[in-house]
């Protein structure tokens, strides 16, 4: 069985220090992080990139060992690296947040990456976690027992844009696999992505939305797939034709080569959930059968751009496998309840400063009505674990500040709703207590689904849907028998989601809403172990 892995979104080169002991106890590799001029769609382009190649390296680790990575920052930028999925259990130095776990890596200066892979296996990644610079450094991360985006121009120049100006950033000029737009888009046939498979045998896609904002559909020429595990969880098998798959998410499918010997295109586009200014290309890879004639791929249909119904199917039908060694029952006892909305609101523009979002305001992310706002001086875990004051504060509201119909669109731009401020608010839960948190999609300035990410857990969803969230129908839906297990949710469009995880993992682990990569945080504590 191979196993190709599909980087959807936006050479490797390892120095001597990359090494893997006989016993299979450490693994080490060298990220030299630099500039790299590149060609795609007919434009000669400069990136950051890892040893020199588009998507990065692939680690490969089993379940147990200790990996160890020494980034040398050689470009011209700040940044950080985070292992997106792994627990970092009593490691969480190394999860990566930029002033959440640890100060940057500023230009010239290296940083090691330690820490041990306990009870995970499947399919994870790892990406910067600074700023836009994910959008090209990334890669990766398997552990045993690739979807992205294209701009032409500086991912750091779009950001920069959209933040001075408090607009949306620009959509991307393609979507890639693997690094590669595909043969749709100009200058791009050549290189386009494919894969060699004989007919009859069975393959494992190993399939990662590295994209920055863009939720993506993905589907194979008159082939179907069979998804068994997300996130690094196994599910129950799972047949479709259509893959979703939201930014940070991952999806483990199983490809049978089960069709008349020719060329078919595996090819993605974006879930609009917004009905906005969205990137409308479709990315293309190949599957070739071996000993075939044609050389003129099947193009499969995709779905409508705003399918949320498919979308939301998809989603939902998702339960775990409840055998193997990291599968446990739900836990039935509640220690703290969280209500979280969360959408986009709107903050004052400043002096001197032309704001491009409504009313001639900023846009601002937020969760409860608080806009997270990254401290400056030192890293909020590196103030947790000296007690330093004055970083931040643990007053982050389990509710909402107001009760109102958070998904009517005639609140849409309500400024005695939609106005928010920005703070550094964490919420602090005592380690080993059980946590549910609802969340709460909301229709101010717009509504879309929204990938919530939180590092250090992985979580059980227990029931998601449309509206707003009913305290006594809503628990009526829930699965605790088999719900799916992941580290990144899609919040349904106009909708809600629940959650529950254990926090049995000391230190400070950032809760964050993909559809910005920047702002959506509430940082969630453990206690220190004594």
């Amino acid at each position: 069985m191979g196993h190709p892995m599909l980087l959807l979104g936006f050479a490797l080169a390892l120095s001597a220090c990359s090494s893997s002991v006989a016993s299979a106890k450490i693994v080490e590799h060298c990220f030299h992080v630099g500039n790299l001029t590149i060609t795609r769609l007919c434009e000669e382009q400069v990136i950051v990139a890892v040893n020199g190649g588009l998507p990065g390296p692939t680690i490969e680790v089993y379940e147990g060992d200790t990996l160890i990575v020494h980034v040398f920052n050689e470009s011209p930028y700040n940044l950080t690296i985070h292992w997106h999925g792994i627990f970092q259990l009593q490691s969480g130095w190394a999860d990566g947040p930029v002033y959440i776990t640890q100060c940057p890596i500023l230009p010239g200066n290296k940083y090691t990456y330690r820490f041990t892979i306990t009870g995970q296996e499947g399919t994870l990644w790892w990406h910067a976690h600074y700023g836009y610079l994910r959008a090209t450094v990334y890669g990766a991360l398997i552990i045993r027992p690739r979807m992205g985006e294209w701009w032409n121009t500086s991912v750091y120049d779009v950001e920069t844009e959209a933040l001075a100006s408090g607009g949306a950033p620009n959509i991307s000029n393609a979507f890639t696999i693997n690094g590669q737009p595909g043969d749709l888009y100009s200058c791009s046939s050549e290189d386009t992505y494919k894969v060699k498979v004989v007919q009859g045998e069975t393959y494992l896609l190993r399939i990662i939305n590295a994209a920055l904002n863009n939720q993506l559909f993905f589907k194979i020429a008159n082939h179907t797939m069979t998804v068994v595990a997300v996130d690094g969880c196994y599910t129950s098998p799972m047949v479709t034709d259509t893959i979703v798959i939201a930014p940070g998410q991952t999806v483990d499918a199983l490809l049978t080569a089960d069709q008349p010997l020719a060329s078919y295109y595996m090819a993605a586009h974006a879930y609009d959930s917004v009905g906005g200014v969205y990137d409308s290309t479709n990315t293309t890879g190949i599957i070739v059968y071996e000993n075939a004639t044609s050389s003129t791929p099947l193009m499969p249909t995709l779905p409508d751009f705003n399918d949320t119904s498919l979308a939301f199917q998809f989603y939902s039908n998702l339960t775990s496998l409840m055998i193997g060694p990291y599968w446990e029952p739900v836990p039935v006892e509640i220690d703290q309840h969280m209500f979280v909305t969360e959408g986009l609101g709107l903050v004052s523009c400043g002096s001197n400063n032309t704001c491009e979002g409504p009313l001639g305001l900023e846009f601002a992310g937020s969760m409860n009505n608080e806009s997270f706002e990254l401290p400056t001086e030192l890293s909020i875990l590196q103030a947790f674990f000296y007690n330093i004051s004055g970083i931040y504060t643990t007053d982050f509201p389990s509710d909402p500040p107001l009760v109102f119909d958070y998904t009517d669109t005639s609140n849409t731009l309500n400024t005695s709703l939609v106005m928010t401020t920005k703070s550094t608010k964490v919420t602090k839960l005592k380690f080993n207590s059980t946590v549910q948190i609802v969340f709460q999609n909301t229709a101010l300035v717009g509504t879309e689904n929204h990938p919530i990410h939180l590092h250090g857990f992985n979580f059980y969803v227990l029931a998601q849907g449309f509206g707003n969230y009913d305290n006594v129908t809503g628990p009526e839906s829930f699965n605790l028998v088999n719900p799916q297990k992941r580290n990144t949710i899609g919040v349904p469009v106009g909708g809600w989601a629940v959650i529950r995880f254990v926090a049995n993992n000391p230190g400070t682990f950032s809760l964050l809403d993909l559809s910005t990569g920047l702002i959506f945080i509430t940082e969630l504590f453990t206690e220190r172990l004594h």
